[in-house]
């Protein structure tokens, strides 16, 4: 169903890896089937937790009508992107996620959900953020993204020390 990497040599081949990535990682670009079925790229920033992808924005716009008319979608981080200008090539690191997006609507999940934004991106301030967001969760947009797939790619210059471009020839 999904393709595999076609420069297999670059292929972040451990899942453990890409979760890595997943977890460090503040923000990528959520692609999307939009408008008259162009796709549709926005950065955004998100929560990676039990194979799962977290996101809040607001409950009306672009994104949000895409997810609503399809739940496909996939979401890019580009982790390292090094150029080495004297090896024509840039020594880059990063995850592709497929998935299938879920608006949230109930306000006991939407909380939990920024709870884990909080956590990631303010965790000394994760005191009293129920309180902080219950009042304000009805108007506010939020999805999860189930992921079904993870592919991950690495220059191979990062994943084999040492390695050197004339071992093509």
């Amino acid at each position: 169903m999904f393709r595999e990497v076609s420069r297999d040599k670059r292929q972040i081949l451990e899942r453990s890896a890409c979760d890595e990535i997943l977890n460090k990682a503040t923000s990528g670009v959520l692609s999307v089937l939009g408008d008259d079925e162009y796709p549709y790229g926005v950065p955004m920033s998100f929560a990676y937790r039990d194979n799962k992808l977290y996101f809040h924005c607001m409950p009306s716009g672009h994104k949000f009508d895409a997810i609503k008319n399809h739940s496909k979608v996939s979401f890019t981080i580009i982790e390292t992107d090094n150029v080495i200008p004297e090896e024509y090539t840039s020594y880059f690191r990063s995850v592709i996620v497929f998935g299938k997006a879920r608006i949230v609507e109930d306000s006991e999940e939407k909380i939990k959900l920024h709870e884990y934004l909080v956590e990631k991106y303010s965790p000394e301030y994760m005191e009293g953020v129920y309180e902080i967001f219950k009042d304000r969760i009805a108007w506010m947009g939020a999805f999860v993204v189930e992921i079904d797939h993870v592919s991950g790619k690495e220059a191979i210059e990062l994943a084999v020390p040492g390695w050197k471009l004339d071992e093509l020839k």
